[in-house]
């Protein structure tokens, strides 16, 4: 039996994980003295509503080799003979070094893969490859799976507001003044190919964003032929996220679609109203 493992910060929606059996190990979220695991102890909505009111800044941390051993272990007690592992890209955390260092110290395989993406450019591979086992599978036909989702992903990010980059250091001072006093909404990518995060464009109203939002994802999943699967991720702005999965359903016409909140990795450098779109073709 093969059993899929992911890290939280894929951002799948809790009915597909239990309808899919996948696995996750939980980041860590440190506030000050205090430490939660991501969507364990803390919920998304309640890192929104805390980020947005507490000065103080929160810090996000990988899960711990000791966290993977014991997530092998319990698969390998419910039966599983071979493991598949999928984390977030490793040029943003050290995660993927952890489950691979972890990989060798159960007594089955376990192939880690490293999605080179967070949030649900790792979770349609993650769902890839659970619908792989689901359909009876060998482990190769999996991550065969899993690496043909990850040529076609592509994930874009609007966000509203630039101070949170600022309060984790990621752009100066400077950079940070300039950008609030001019309103500047960034719009970022993710590589498929680097696994780093990419800029795109610079909008000075959150309308503006949105809209760039819209039209770069179109445009570069317009360019793939066949069956469309896209999520729509969002900061804390329902309504907002909702708005665009319902223009995306009448104009592009998606087999599916998902919609959910972005968990606190990210949405630690993105901040709240953030909203996210990220999909791909079947090949």
């Amino acid at each position: 039996m093969i059993k899929i493992i992911t890290d939280s910060t894929c951002d799948i929606d809790a009915k597909l994980l239990e309808q899919y059996d996948i696995a996750v190990v939980p980041c860590y979220i440190i506030w000050g003295k205090e430490q939660y695991l991501d969507r364990v102890t803390m919920t998304p909505q309640e890192f929104y509503e805390r980020i947005e009111n507490d000065p103080q800044q929160p810090t996000t941390s990988q899960p711990t080799i000791e966290d993977f051993c014991r997530a092998y272990e319990h698969a390998i007690e419910k039966g599983a003979t071979e493991i598949v592992c999928i984390t977030i890209s490793s040029a943003m955390s050290g995660t993927f070094q952890m489950a691979s260092t972890a990989a060798k110290m159960v007594g089955v395989p376990v192939h880690v893969v490293d999605s080179k993406g967070n949030t649900m450019m790792l979770g349609w591979q993650v769902i890839a490859a659970a619908r792989a086992v689901e359909a009876g599978k060998s482990v190769e036909e999996v991550l065969q799976a899993v690496e043909a989702v990850h040529q076609r992903v592509v994930l874009y990010v609007g966000l509203d507001t630039i101070s949170y980059l600022a309060r984790g250091g990621r752009i100066g001072d400077a950079i940070n003044w300039l950008s609030n006093t001019l309103s500047i909404k960034p719009l970022v990518a993710v590589s498929r190919e680097t696994g780093k995060v990419t800029p795109v464009a610079l909008y000075r109203t959150h309308k503006a964003v949105v809209e760039g939002l819209y039209k770069k994802f179109t445009n570069a999943i317009g360019q793939q032929v066949g069956k469309l699967h896209i999520a729509v991720m969002h900061g804390n702005a329902l309504e907002e996220a909702e708005k665009l999965a319902a223009r995306l359903r009448e104009e592009l016409k998606p087999v599916e679609l998902f919609i959910n909140i972005t968990g606190p990795v990210l949405g630690l450098h993105t901040g709240p109203g953030a909203l996210a779109l990220c999909g791909y073709a079947e090949a």
